[in-house]
């Protein structure tokens, strides 16, 4: 009896589980769903080729796809396919624009290439590891590190005279732990010499590939290690004494340059 009773308990809280898993995620489908929507609903509303766009590649590819269908009579087949595939365009085309015009706005704003590399995604066989602000000074001047199948990429953002001496300190950093692994150094910002933040993963992807996915995390986990070390509450290779509120940490910049997007976007 006491077995049944337990089983009975272990299957009942099985089944809760499962109810809150499943309604998890729709709650998460929901956001998404909503989140997609007020992104277009602002993106319509200050980019006035969007929809224009959007509907000549849904239309465009179902006209293409009948037309090839009528030459083996299996038009309306065609069409649907042709349909669904416009509507996958549609929606490479929305969000496209929409990354496009996100960094129009925040061009050199503080926090843009830490932003830039924080949303790169990884895809088969490529991996990225961003950690911002691994050095920074009280100008708001910093280096963000990258970690992915070149090597080491060191991304400073701000001043390119200050940030030469904070690029050094985590070169060397780097080269003292993982030593014979490439570093490469990129400086972000829209000067001469400089790699525009919408171009800085475009950029990334043209540096050669010496690892593979894993050898990425690895190396990743080693530079988290030695971060580990520094001293708790301060960016590494920070100097002392006060600072700014908004430089200890890049998120805050991160969320700074978000509210200012949904105001201009909501105008």
């Amino acid at each position: 009896m006491a077995k049944d009773e337990k089983a009975a308990a272990q299957k009942a809280a099985e089944k809760a589980a499962k109810r809150e898993e499943r309604a998890a995620k729709r709650a998460k489908g929901k956001q998404t769903r909503g989140q997609v929507r007020e992104a277009f609903n602002i993106q319509r509303k200050r980019d006035k080729k969007l929809i224009p766009y959007m509907l000549l590649s849904v239309l465009g590819m179902g006209l293409l796809f009948f037309l090839i269908g009528l030459l083996f009579r299996g038009q309306w087949f065609m069409l649907v396919l042709g349909l669904l595939l416009g509507a996958v365009l549609a929606m490479w085309i929305f969000s496209r624009r929409l990354e496009g015009s996100m960094y129009d706005e925040v061009g050199d704003t503080p926090g843009a290439a830490a932003w830039t590399l924080e949303n790169m995604k990884s895809t088969m066989g490529i991996a990225w590891v961003p950690k911002t602000g691994v050095q920074a000074n009280t100008h708001m001047d910093a280096v963000h590190r990258v970690v992915g199948n070149p090597g080491v990429v060191l991304v400073g953002e701000g001043n390119p005279n200050r940030l030469k001496p904070l690029m050094a300190k985590e070169h060397k950093r780097v080269d003292r732990l993982l030593a014979g692994v490439p570093i490469f150094e990129v400086y972000a910002g829209e000067g001469e010499g400089q790699v525009r933040n919408r171009d800085l993963q475009k950029h990334l992807l043209k540096l050669p590939k010496n690892y593979k996915k894993d050898d990425v995390y690895a190396l990743s986990a080693k530079l988290d290690a030695m971060d580990a070390r520094t001293r708790p509450g301060q960016i590494p290779g920070l100097p002392g004494g006060p600072i700014p509120k908004q430089a200890q940490n890049m998120s805050g910049m991160n969320r700074k340059m978000r509210r200012m997007q949904q105001r201009q976007g909501g105008k």
